[in-house]
């Protein structure tokens, strides 16, 4: 139990009505889940708004209520606190909830459209290699150490979220990584953390559905490194160019990385195989399992992260040339036929462009790139006929086909891809996404590179809104 006025203690307040002694036995913002003695947050949500459901959180036990608007049906017996944003105040009240766990942790967060899974999963290896205590929240999945959470979402709610924190606490973890989605941001999901630590990795074309404008997506990244306080560091791509931008106003102490220019942290690419990177990073040769540039700039920021963390640089670079591609990012089979599959998460533009211009620096001039690609449903229409013209542009063949069509008809999606295409003779439409894959390996030819974009870690399809299961991997293997 925690009494209400430590809990509120670093919330802005506008007005209260009734008592701050009372004794809270639980925090929540569903107002199906509350429990007896309980305060319940009111949040104002994309879709539902919490002031409807506050007279059935009172009957299901809650003592306190916290909201933007006091309700005209005032209970002598509720204490209700007024706030301006609600969905602040949840963050920090579970915070305090759960006794404030990131002023324990050293938490980095990074945000960018690409490479957040990538650089927190190499993050998180990295540093359980070096003997270090991590906990890891991801895209893919959650770790304590070496324990494994289900993950649903880029960042979790703020309540599961302080609760993970507190796990790490307890599990003694010295470091945090995570990523920090923009929606998180803008929702203020990631309120209450106590930071140590931002990176920014890229911004491209991404999330227009929901904030409508590239610069209200590019505002929303900005807004948490306005937010990291004095104490912690802030690690900057310099070679995107909105990365000087994200660090305008931010108080914390900046760090920028490379390949191009000129920075506290800079890598070369000495070669790029499908067999990995030699990279040159800051003066030292390391050779890496992970292929192409775009991992480059992952790698980079991982030992930027690590040497400004004091770990040396060649204890670092050392950790670094053991490191495995995450699963589902540019993961390599070989078929019986002697092509080469690859699986990749990629499903902006930007990524996809980044997979199929690094294969074809690679490969021969001979050898064909055969693409297998489709675009969820329910989210940005308008990069479907971009992401159509960027596979046709960069493959000899392309295999338009399903991805996560959620509630959408399969056919209007890939309808609004084929817009993009301007020359159809190499393009086949193929809405089965299994039969897409296994005609993608049967036309392949010894020196020719399958790449089966959009899903990579995956494991379901979601069609009118019901997961079915689906491995992209578990595909490919068949032809293996």
């Amino acid at each position: 139990m925690k009494t209400l006025s430590d809990l509120i203690k670093n919330i802005e307040i506008l007005n209260i009505v009734g008592v701050q002694s009372k004794q809270i036995s639980a925090i929540c913002f569903d107002s199906r889940k509350v429990k007896p003695d309980s305060i319940f947050i009111a949040q104002n949500g994309t879709e539902l708004d919490g002031h409807k459901y506050i007279e059935q959180s009172i009957n299901g036990g809650a003592v306190v209520i916290v909201c933007e608007n006091i309700p005209l049906n005032i209970h002598t017996d509720i204490t209700y606190i007024q706030v301006k944003d609600s969905n602040l105040a949840l963050g920090i009240i579970a915070s305090a909830f759960y006794d404030e766990p990131t002023s324990k942790l050293k938490v980095i967060g990074i945000t960018g459209t690409n490479g957040k899974t990538t650089t927190v999963t190499l993050l998180y290896n990295l540093f359980m290699s070096l003997g270090y205590k991590v906990g890891l929240i991801s895209t893919i999945i959650n770790r304590i150490n070496y324990n494994v959470l289900p993950a649903s979402h880029t960042t979790p709610d703020a309540i599961e979220l302080q609760y993970l924190f507190a796990q790490m606490v307890e599990a003694d973890c010295q470091y945090v990584f995570m990523e920090v989605s923009s929606h998180a941001i803008v929702q203020h999901r990631i309120s209450g953390i106590n930071f140590f630590g931002g990176i920014f990795s890229n911004i491209t074309h991404d999330h227009l559905d929901y904030h409508k404008t590239f610069a209200a997506y590019r505002d929303a990244k900005k807004t948490f490194f306005d937010l990291l306080p004095a104490t912690a560091f802030c690690l900057i791509n310099i070679d995107d160019k909105n990365g000087l931008f994200m660090a305008q106003n931010t108080k914390a102490k900046i760090f920028t990385y490379t390949i191009n220019q000129i920075a506290s942290f800079k890598a070369s690419i000495i070669e790029n195989t499908l067999e990995g990177l030699l990279l040159n990073i800051n003066g030292i040769d390391v050779s890496t399992k992970l292929v192409g540039r775009f991992n480059a700039y992952n790698i980079l920021a991982v030992f930027a992260t690590s040497v400004i963390c004091g770990i040396s640089k060649e204890e670092t670079l050392i950790g670094i040339s053991k490191l495995d591609s995450p699963d589902g990012r540019f993961n390599t089979f070989h078929l019986r036929n002697g092509s080469t599959a690859i699986v990749d998460y990629a499903h902006t533009p930007d990524a996809l462009a980044n997979v199929l211009s690094t294969i074809r620096d690679i490969v021969n001039n001979d050898s064909k790139i055969i693409t297998v690609i489709g675009c969820g449903g329910n989210r940005d229409k308008t990069k479907r006929p971009e992401m159509a013209d960027i596979a046709d542009k960069g493959s000899d063949t392309v295999i338009i086909t399903t991805d996560n069509p959620r509630k959408e008809k399969p056919e209007d999606i890939i309808s609004d891809m084929l817009a993009g295409i301007t020359n159809d003779d190499n393009v086949l439409v193929i809405q089965d996404r299994a039969s897409a894959i296994k005609t993608a390996c049967h036309i392949a030819t010894s020196k020719d590179i399958v790449v089966i974009a959009g899903k990579g870690h995956e494991t379901y399809q979601e069609i009118d809104g019901i997961k079915h299961h689906f491995d992209d991997k578990e595909e490919v293997l068949k032809y293996c």
